[in-house]
């Protein structure tokens, strides 16, 4: 497999994680810890929508629980939010099979960068420096919670492609899920789905003398 730049999903992808079973209770409890008087109705207010964004675009937790207490006339200052999402979110990772050689043949080949959808703050640095993967690896590493937008808006993919120096087109994506890592297909660039080409077969591709695309 030949390519001007390989991106890797995280989640689902490179590493597997326990996710935290139920998140509004961990970020009530998290925010709890901190004096916040957390709604009685806390549970229906998290899942509610409460800020008006464009399509593709994410919204960071942080901003969506702020929201959400606001609409039950609690407020709470922005930074007591932040760190009470960041902390409710502590997950068990495991790296994926192939996760490390595959990162290490693609960057024998060229550019390799990681676009992960994700609205915590820091949970892909966190998660990264959790795994066996090293993030010095990463030519590039975005999370939609930073740059503001989510797979498989095109904007996404050329946030990414921007910091690896290369267009939309020249990227191939390596994902588990085609609903948003195969996005990068309306960009003009190639989907590597993990369930039909296992982590473990990448490095012999990476090196084949046939264009993956």
């Amino acid at each position: 497999m030949t390519a001007s730049a390989v991106v890797f999903d995280l989640f689902g992808t490179l590493v597997a994680v326990d996710d935290t079973p139920e998140p509004a209770a961990a970020v009530a409890a998290e925010l709890a810890a901190r004096g916040v008087a957390v709604p009685d109705d806390w549970a229906a207010a998290y899942t509610e929508p409460h800020i008006d964004a464009p399509e593709g675009a994410e919204v960071p937790l942080p901003a969506h629980v702020a929201a959400a207490l606001s609409s039950r006339g609690v407020d709470v200052a922005e930074t007591t939010t932040r760190h009470a999402v960041i902390d409710a979110f502590e997950p068990t990772i495991e790296t994926a099979t192939g996760a490390v050689e595959a990162v290490a043949a693609a960057s024998e080949a060229g550019p390799v960068g990681l676009l992960s959808n994700c609205a915590v703050p820091d949970l892909v640095g966190k998660t990264l420096r959790r795994s066996a993967l090293d993030p010095t690896g990463f030519d590039a590493v975005v999370a939609s919670v930073d740059c503001g937008w989510r797979k498989p808006d095109p904007r996404a993919f050329e946030t990414v492609a921007d910091r690896l120096d290369v267009e939309a087109a020249d990227l191939v994506v390596i994902g588990d899920t085609p609903e948003t890592d195969g996005g990068i297909t309306d960009c003009g660039g190639r989907f590597v789905d993990v369930a039909e080409t296992p982590l473990t077969d990448l490095p012999t591709r990476f090196t084949a003398e046939e264009p993956c695309r």
